[in-house]
């Protein structure tokens, strides 16, 4: 299979805010237009179909992950460009969905807490603020952070096409991409 037909899982993780669905997003079409069969697994959006029945609890968010693993594992064998955008807040989750898929791509889409506060483009850092809420990863509930991703984007510095482009680099150099598909 060549590049261009393999697939792979760029799994993005980190606090809620930090701009995991919006480097999707505009991944997604950066990896279109250079002819790519890509799909965006996004955490809140699997939870409203997939894993409905799931609440925040440490054993569901678990399921959640291994879910989203299970699906990105087969689309991504079958030459599509996975970008999951999931908080998955534990670094086992995590470890155990890259033992699972071997052509796996950790992102860590980094921002600090109070930058993820001041952005709250849903309003939950509000809600667990003022009580509402009380299992918001990063408030009431840990998140750990990766230790050694493949890729580390920092978007309080950087734009969403600088964070893209970091990882659209990361996937040439690992032979998911082909070169002439860097930006």
């Amino acid at each position: 299979m060549s590049e261009r037909d393999s697939g792979c899982v760029v799994w993005m993780t980190g606090l809620p805010g930090a701009g995991k669905t919006t480097i999707a997003e505009r991944l997604a079409e950066i990896l279109r237009d250079k002819g790519r069969r890509v799909e965006i697994m996004d955490g809140d959006e699997i939870r409203r179909g997939l894993s409905a029945d799931l609440g925040f609890s440490k054993e569901d968010r678990s399921r959640h992950a291994d879910r989203v693993g299970f699906v990105s594992k087969l689309l991504s064998r079958n030459g599509v460009v996975v970008l999951v955008a999931l908080i998955s807040p534990y670094r086992e989750f995590r470890a155990r969905v890259r033992e699972d898929i071997p052509e796996f791509v950790e992102v860590y889409v980094d921002a600090p807490l109070e930058v993820c506060i001041a952005r709250d483009p849903k309003g939950l850092y509000a809600k667990a603020l003022a009580g509402e809420i009380s299992d918001l990863t990063g408030i009431q509930d840990p998140y750990e952070a990766p230790e050694s991703p493949e890729v580390r984007v920092s978007t309080d510095r950087l734009s969403v096409d600088e964070c893209c482009s970091a990882i659209v680099e990361q996937l040439a150099e690992l032979g998911h991409v082909p070169r002439e598909q860097t930006l």
